[in-house]
């Protein structure tokens, strides 16, 4: 082999690591704010039985380049409040990466108990680098987090949106943008289906919307703006629907992860099989499965 021929992987390597690094830098918005020490307002909308509705998430969550007093936090409630008393906290913060959800958000969740979680993140790590390793790991201890407070909650992940679409992206990054996104998606959609949770295909459903029309995005160029959140809020609806409908609970497989920890084996709740919808023949053979565990 040539020298030039051995010189080819390193030097595509380092092109490649470059680009991404310029990736990052194109679509920073300046540094993470830090989380506010005030506790957080819980928002109540409309009546009926009560709903406890947690938002965590990145500026998309916060309604970065929306209208104020709307955006996806504000929109979802107001859908669940057709049927309920939704009492609404939002610990989304703009610059958010997974890994923040779980070190900085969750901390400040207090003694709120939701029965309902929206996590609207993964832009970020698309953008700033995260392995798709650590992105499983802060993904699975932010479920069996959310799962300890509540076994019966119902969660409904977003994964990132398509990072291609955005003019502010170079379009020579657009590949890698695209590459990325579709490797961590892949990854989002593999814990939700390990846990049985609620995926709201915002990439695969509203990419082609951005492609098509620039007007969706706000003046940033990065961020969508009302009208743009309003084609995300078209495709998270239906999936709060679908997790309320049929998710199916995780008290049993809480309780068998309680039992293992109690005799002192190291055993996360990502080890059991993949949780099945209420009623299903297999959500019955899954559930006698984890209770001989």
């Amino acid at each position: 082999m040539s020298e030039r021929n051995q010189q080819s992987p390193f030097c595509y390597l380092t092109i490649c690591l470059i680009a991404l690094a310029a990736l990052s830098t194109s679509c920073s918005s300046g540094p993470k704010q830090q989380p506010p020490p005030a506790p957080v307002e819980i928002r109540v909308f409309g009546s009926g039985p009560p709903l406890a509705y947690l938002i965590l998430g990145d500026s998309t969550a916060v309604n970065v380049g929306g209208t104020p007093g709307e955006g996806i936090a504000v929109q979802t409630a107001e859908h669940l409040a057709r049927a309920n008393s939704v009492s609404m906290k939002s610990l989304a913060v703009s610059g958010a990466q997974t890994n923040d959800v779980l070190d900085e958000q969750l901390p400040r969740l207090g003694e709120f108990r939701p029965d309902v979680v929206l996590l609207d993140v993964g832009a970020n790590d698309v953008t700033h680098l995260t392995s798709a390793r650590s992105l499983e790991n802060d993904l699975q201890s932010i479920i069996e987090k959310l799962i300890e407070v509540n076994c019966d909650v119902k969660i409904v992940v977003t994964g990132a949106p398509d990072m291609t679409t955005p003019p502010r992206i170079p379009r020579l990054l657009r590949g890698i943008a695209g590459w990325r996104t579709d490797a961590l998606n892949k990854v989002f959609r593999r814990e939700v289906e390990r846990y049985g949770l609620t995926f709201a295909p915002i990439a695969e459903e509203t990419g082609p919307l951005f492609r098509k029309d620039r007007s969706l995005f706000s003046d940033d160029e990065f961020h969508p703006n009302a009208r743009g959140y309003q084609t995300w809020v078209d495709v998270i609806n239906p999936a709060l629907d679908r997790a309320l409908e049929s998710q199916p609970g995780h008290c049993e497989r809480a309780q068998t992860s309680q039992e293992h920890r109690r005799e002192g084996r190291s055993f996360s709740l990502s080890r059991l099989p993949p949780a099945q919808p209420h009623g299903s023949k297999s959500a019955e053979h899954s559930a006698a499965s984890a209770r001989l565990c």
